[in-house]
């Protein structure tokens, strides 16, 4: 007798394996993370090393190696999120954000409106950090971006940042908004907006935030050139989502 496990997949790993989810019959009801990877590099060798440096997420958080996991949880193996350039670089504060200050969204996102989430009395400066689509990277040109998420576990992800600034910025409002499908040379992708009772926290926490994102949010971008494309992974190190930022 078996049991089946479904294990959703993103990006590149969707690509690699045709699919966007794969389906296991085992005879384990319960696995640990290491166990169910093993299980699947052993069906599918030749995608051996890139399940290896993913990671497992558990009903939408990500599950260390060491975690037990059951054939009825939902589960998603995520390969190493968006990256930026080379150069750039989990606690709770208690605060329940509003919904609309977390959005991953297909539509075009507006600077105005995002800033309007952090504008409160108390606080004396505001910051919006905008990203775009560069046309060119060490002279290749690019036609658009693709980006893909795991979107209810991405807006988690993202409270978790505002969270985080919270907790470490008291008083500093936060508010990150990411565009997904196809965004194009010149077009918003992502807009995060923060104020503080003073701009040293600002700047800190907008910087905090952009970088947060990309060790942790399940957010993937494909790039597009004239002659191919290119799924971009993490480019800061060895990728750990689970380990405290210091």
């Amino acid at each position: 007798m078996t049991v089946t496990w479904t294990i959703r997949l993103f990006a590149g790993l969707s690509d690699r394996f045709g699919a966007p989810e794969v389906i296991l019959e085992l005879p384990q009801e319960q696995l640990t993370v290491a166990g169910l990877k093993e299980a699947l590099a052993a069906q599918y060798e030749a995608h051996a090393q890139l399940i290896a440096i993913s990671f497992m997420a558990r009903n939408q958080a990500y599950a260390s190696d060491d975690e037990h996991i059951r054939a009825g949880d939902e589960l998603a193996l995520l390969p190493p999120v968006s990256g930026g350039e080379d150069s750039e670089s989990n606690e709770e504060s208690g605060k329940t954000p509003a919904p609309d200050k977390y959005r991953v969204t297909t539509d075009p996102l507006s600077v105005e409106a995002i800033t309007a989430q952090v504008i409160v009395p108390n606080n004396g400066a505001a910051l919006t950090f905008t990203g775009t689509t560069r046309e060119w990277t060490q002279g290749q040109r690019t036609i658009r971006l693709e980006y893909e998420a795991y979107v209810p576990m991405a807006i988690k992800t993202l409270q978790q940042i505002g969270n985080e600034i919270a907790a470490q910025w008291p008083g500093t409002e936060c508010a990150i908004w990411h565009r997904i499908g196809v965004v194009d040379v010149a077009e918003i992708s992502v807009i995060i907006a923060v104020s503080s009772p003073h701009r040293e926290a600002c700047y800190d926490a907008s910087r905090y935030a952009i970088e947060r994102l990309k060790q942790i949010v399940p957010i993937w971008k494909r790039e597009i050139w004239e002659d191919g494309s290119e799924w971009k992974g993490h480019q800061q190190g060895p990728w750990n989502p689970i380990a405290t930022r210091g």
